[in-house]
């Protein structure tokens, strides 16, 4: 008796693209409560395939600190997600590719089980995934067999994925009864709107905006007017590159060069804890900075960067920099600080940000309607 083996697949995500309407962030790396895209759809995805890779076209060391093969388009010029799908199916050894985007943090734990059982049912030559009358064509099972024909239809300059698994016998398959299996981040608003709010035992509000506005001189004019208040202020902020807060000589810096995880100076004033990340591609988490943190001596903590996270915060505006306002993107922003009166397409507070003492005002309100 002939006992033939199951299909062997191979989880392809989808990362390849140029994410113009985020900005051109890499979405997949782009953290969603506290965490890479990416890292939901490889928890999910990895225990339903036999091999799981990385379609990607940039970020390639960020990617591959995800400890899973890392594979490029073979054609330029970002040609779509066909490309991937094809660069990869060139490359791996199983019957199936399984493909899903970057940026859907949300796969269904049935995808695999429900795509494979509709393509033998019906005897296609693929299955793709269908939801509330919509198709959803990068979450398709193909067989590796096709890469020949798929090759052929980008040599020939297509580009419409929809059209190339219409060219196909294809099996439509009904994931209506799971719609967040589908749920992307196209645009910032999705990014801050779906996320989970930040939890803090105390009160929290960060400051949002962009390069050049004065971020740290408004917190080192802001600090010592709130303590003059009888507050006591805690600051995270974010750095995007390496950093030092010793310097080459000192005993501190040359131990944790030497290897220290983490190392400790203290003295009878000050006490500084330094550790290096394990994996220094993926940035630090706010909620676990604010743990950090001994809360119960402090009355406010001041946020510097984190502009995804959602937390409340005050937009730092300059008319000169001639930016595009961060608040109609952000329903987290409480309230304005500018060198110039607004006119705001929705209510929110304005602030003059040459006003310290007001603003220093207007934070302990906020610790007052926090508390209460």
């Amino acid at each position: 008796m002939n006992i033939s083996s199951p299909p062997t697949i191979t989880g392809v995500i989808l990362a390849g693209g140029q994410a113009r309407r985020m900005g051109g962030e890499d979405k997949g790396l782009i953290l969603f409560n506290d965490k890479p895209l990416i890292s939901y759809v490889i928890a999910t995805l990895k225990t339903q395939v036999d091999t799981l890779v990385i379609n990607a076209n940039r970020s390639i060391e960020q990617y591959q600190a995800f400890k899973y093969p890392v594979i490029s388009d073979t054609l330029d010029d970002f040609c779509g997600p066909l490309a991937g799908m094809l660069s990869v199916m060139q490359t791996v050894d199983t019957d199936y590719i399984l493909t899903v985007p970057c940026d859907s943090p949300h796969v269904s734990s049935q995808l695999r089980q429900r795509m494979m059982e509709a393509l033998l049912i019906q005897r296609a030559d693929l299955a793709v995934a269908h939801t509330n009358g919509r198709l959803q064509p990068v979450f398709c099972l193909i067989p590796c067999r096709l890469k020949d024909d798929l090759e052929q239809y980008l040599q020939q300059g297509g580009r419409k994925i929809d059209t190339w698994l219409a060219n196909h016998n294809m099996a439509v398959v009904d994931f209506s009864d799971q719609p967040n299996s589908f749920m992307n981040i196209n645009h910032p608003a999705d990014l801050i709107s779906q996320r989970t709010p930040v939890s803090s035992p105390i009160p929290l509000i960060g400051f949002a905006a962009f390069s050049g506005t004065g971020k740290t001189t408004l917190l080192r004019q802001l600090i010592p007017m709130l303590n003059t208040k009888g507050l006591k202020i805690g600051v995270i902020k974010h750095a995007h590159h390496n950093f030092d807060i010793d310097v080459p000589g000192k005993d501190s810096y040359e131990i944790r060069k030497a290897g220290a995880q983490q190392v400790l100076v203290a003295s009878s004033r000050l006490m500084a804890l330094m550790e290096v990340h394990s994996n220094e591609l993926i940035d630090p988490l706010l909620s676990t900075l604010i743990s950090r943190l001994d809360c119960n001596k402090l009355d406010l903590i001041l946020v510097e960067g984190f502009k995804h996270e959602a937390m409340p915060k005050i937009e730092l505006y300059r008319a000169d920099l001639e930016k595009p306002f961060l608040y109609p993107s952000d329903q987290n922003i409480v309230a304005i600080a500018s060198d110039l009166p607004l006119d705001l397409e929705r209510d929110i507070e304005q602030l003059d940000i040459n006003n310290i003492d007001a603003m220093a005002d207007y934070l302990v309100h906020f610790i007052e309607r926090w508390t209460h």
